[in-house]
């Protein structure tokens, strides 16, 4: 749980419909495009994203305020906004258009914080930190540069006091303590808390909720700015790495030794006899 006090905060929570990660040994590329084939695996709320609408829903329930939920998907994805609002959200926005096919993070990035501009004042943006099928971890950061906000990653707890964002980050390292003002967007671990399962009272809502569409026009985007046209980085191929390798034992004294492997080094030209190293 989070410890919160003050006023209401708007929520504004990114999920991404990943496929099923039980599922995961049965996805295939395709050999043209280079991109997954999605439609063969069932897709799911991505684990990470689950977290961030758990933070978002405990926030509400403490603080008051009200949570939206916010894909770039295909239409199909209206199941997945469904779930988050049977847990408790009280908006779902889709954000669908053959146009955002094919997005890297940036394009993805781009597409959801027009979105987010569109759909009108926020206090906190929360994201998973990564995603079960890309992780990259890019979308939260590019999104907060994207809205001129402070970014806040990798969060295991947040303390929100007096307005303000105190949260605990994980690094690689250890942890650091950041305090941040709000507007802001924040990625979350999978330790930051437990996430629930829908109500029966939530789902008979969900049913009777809409899902507001918005596509490129409606979010003012030039086609040059989405999908694979805005995407700067693309998947050219992809391929297993060689796991073999060539070895070999070299014999007699440390001396004896150490002379032929310098040896050997020097005809490869990883070392020179002079100064440095020549690559």
């Amino acid at each position: 749980m989070l410890p919160i006090a003050g006023r209401g905060w708007r929520c504004i929570v990114c999920v991404k419909p990943v496929p099923d990660p039980s599922l995961f040994s049965k996805l295939r590329l395709d050999p043209e495009t280079m991109l997954l084939r999605r439609d063969e695996v069932p897709s799911v709320i991505n684990p990470l994203d689950r977290n961030a609408i758990e933070a978002a829903l405990d926030i509400k329930r403490r603080l008051g305020g009200r949570v939206a939920v916010m894909t770039m998907a295909p239409p199909n994805a209206q199941e997945q906004l469904l779930e988050a609002l049977a847990l408790g959200c009280d908006r779902a926005f889709l954000l669908t258009d053959k146009a955002f096919a094919g997005a890297d993070t940036l394009a993805t990035a781009r597409t959801l914080a027009a979105g987010i501009r569109k759909a009108g004042r926020f206090d906190l943006v929360l994201c998973g930190a990564w995603s079960a099928d890309g992780s990259t971890a890019q979308v939260g950061p590019q999104l907060a540069e994207l809205l001129n906000v402070p970014d806040l990653v990798c969060v295991t707890s947040m303390d929100l006091r007096s307005g303000r964002i105190l949260a605990q980050c994980r690094r690689e390292n250890g942890t650091v303590l950041l305090d941040s003002p709000r507007p802001a967007v924040v990625t979350l671990e999978a330790g930051a808390n437990a996430p629930k399962l829908p109500a029966m009272g939530g789902i008979g809502k969900a049913l009777k909720s809409k899902v507001t569409m918005w596509n490129s026009r409606d979010l003012g985007l030039k086609p040059s700015q989405v999908g694979l046209a805005g995407s700067p980085t693309r998947m050219l191929n992809v391929f297993a790495a060689s796991g073999a390798r060539k070895g070999e034992i070299l014999q007699g004294t440390t001396n004896e030794v150490t002379a032929q492997l310098l040896e050997r080094l020097r005809h490869d030209g990883l070392v020179t006899t002079g100064k440095g190293v020549s690559r």
